[in-house]
């Protein structure tokens, strides 16, 4: 089974990515290599599979048989041990322009193994200003053997500039049937259980395995679809969106405290903390408190965009759960992503107009835009409550 074939729900980007990596094997050989090119931009919804599909290409192209799945070359790029594959993911809520003169230098280096050099750059839209100017001249100016593939949700999320010299390839919300398909093959969850998860992620594959394989991550889902029905005045407003949002600080403190500490100790370590010597002590003392402050930093930055990414996942379950009462109401013959919540969808569907309904779904969008622009999460989630409880206010 090659790299391609672990693509869920991406049949025609696997065959733009399979003929473009036999076009690059045919360029390093000499010939033309027509479809092959130095940058490319993948794009799709989250939970479509971007950075699968990008490491997979990676995989091909370093594969002498164009990513058969099982030589050491596509090996070492599913383990990520690759010395021709650089793997960028910005963890903050932006990637600098510091760090980012620094990854061009490093991709400007020759290939250790003769092929190909590959920057993958997951969340590419993250880049700033700065950043996404330098990462311009090195796409427009890159090395012979030097091949970008840049991750994004869309190509407006990236300078017009940048997206008009890579080739775009689009990947689609995998239908619920091929990621159910997928986690009953390959992760042994019973069937219907895979369905579940499946629907409920609404195509998103990673979340869709939390679903399946985490007994925590449904209860907080069970717990973000009962606030439309706990909004019975301001009071319950404000509670609710106290809820949603000291939520997604224990899971962005859960999701990041082990790995702060691991940083912290390791960076402490390589400035002789706990070693024996005045030189190595002085070393701390001098370059260390500079380096932690500035690990500290990206480690705040870190828990915010994790903070923010939890609730945009819950505000992304509410207008799922307000699309299926619009469907209920009307009696729309549609697959409804929030089916083991029938009762709370028909009681809903009963006491509101499809105006308000709309509304509803217009406040959690309002909701999510306003926390993209640095708003206070907690005054955006209880603005959005209030909308919710009064739709026509």
């Amino acid at each position: 089974m090659g790299v391609f074939d672990d693509l869920v729900g991406q049949e025609r980007a696997a065959v733009t990515l399979r003929r473009a990596s036999a076009a690059g094997a045919e360029l390093l050989a000499g010939g033309s290599g027509t479809g092959m090119t130095h940058a490319w931009l993948f794009t799709g919804p989250p939970g479509s599979g971007r950075e699968e599909a990008a490491r997979a290409f990676a995989a091909a192209l370093f594969c002498a048989d164009q990513g058969c799945g099982h030589c050491d070359m596509c090996h070492q790029v599913t383990v990520g041990s690759h010395p021709d594959l650089e793997v960028v993911r910005p963890q903050g809520l932006s990637y600098g322009v510091k760090d980012t003169r620094r990854l061009i230098l490093r991709a400007a280096g020759a290939p250790a193994l003769g092929r190909w050099r590959v920057v993958l750059f997951e969340n590419a839209d993250r880049a700033t200003e700065g950043a996404s100017n330098a990462l311009l001249k090195a796409i427009e100016e890159p090395p012979p053997r030097t091949v970008w593939l840049l991750c994004a949700p869309s190509p407006d999320d990236m300078m017009i500039t940048i997206r008009s010299r890579c080739r775009v390839v689009t990947l689609v919300t995998p239908p619920a049937a091929a990621v159910a398909h997928m986690l009953a093959t390959r992760e042994n969850i019973p069937p219907e259980t895979a369905e579940f998860a499946a629907r409920a992620a609404q195509g998103h594959i990673d979340r869709a395995r939390r679903l399946a394989l985490d007994e925590e991550a449904r209860r907080r889902r069970d717990a973000v679809l009962s606030i439309p029905a706990s909004l019975t005045g301001v009071a319950e407003c404000v509670t609710a969106a106290e809820r949603l949002v000291k939520t997604a600080e224990e899971e962005a403190a859960a999701v990041t405290s082990a790995l702060n500490e691991s940083e912290t100790a390791e960076l402490r370590k390589v400035y002789g903390e706990g070693s024996s010597g005045k030189g190595l002590n002085r070393g701390l003392i001098r370059g260390g408190a500079g380096a932690l402050k500035e690990l500290e930093e990206r480690q705040k930055s870190r828990a915010t965009r994790t903070k923010r990414d939890v609730i945009d996942g819950a505000l992304l379950d509410l207008v799922a759960f307000y699309r299926d009462v619009l469907a209920v109401r009307f009696g729309a013959s549609v697959e409804l992503a929030n089916e083991d919540h029938r009762a709370d969808l028909e009681r809903l569907a009963a006491s509101l107009s499809p105006e308000d309904i709309l509304r509803g779904i217009d406040a959690i969008m309002r909701c999510r835009a306003r926390l993209a622009a640095n708003v206070n999460p907690q005054i955006a989630v209880e603005a959005m409550a209030l909308s919710l409880w009064r739709p026509g206010f």
